[in-house]
């Protein structure tokens, strides 16, 4: 069984991909994504050549996702976790503590 593949244009340019049928809304959205940012990128005029503005979109895109994740914040759920070991830790701290003085 093949995979499916879905079409994304990018700079008026089509690339045929493939792409489980479940992710190809992600596949399509990323896509528009990386058409926005290269045209926007080519549009500035700063950079020229397909490929150089493809890279520039690439360490553009690259960096805002390392600060992103850099600055995240921690989910509730993944505090409550962390503060559950914390809790677990200190309370077998404390029993190692009552033992040594025994």
């Amino acid at each position: 069984m093949s995979t499916p593949t879905v079409i994304i244009k990018i700079l008026d340019k089509e690339y045929q991909v493939a792409c489980p049928l479940e992710e190809q809304g992600a596949l399509m959205q990323a896509g528009q994504f990386l058409d926005q940012k290269m045209r926007g990128i080519r549009t500035s005029g700063k950079v020229v050549g397909l490929e150089r503005i493809a890279v520039m979109a690439a360490l553009n895109i690259s960096y805002e996702m390392l600060q992103a994740k850099k600055n995240a914040t921690p989910s509730e759920a993944e505090t409550s976790a962390v503060n559950r070991i914390n809790n677990k830790v200190d309370e077998t701290l404390h029993r190692c503590r009552q033992l040594d003085i025994s």
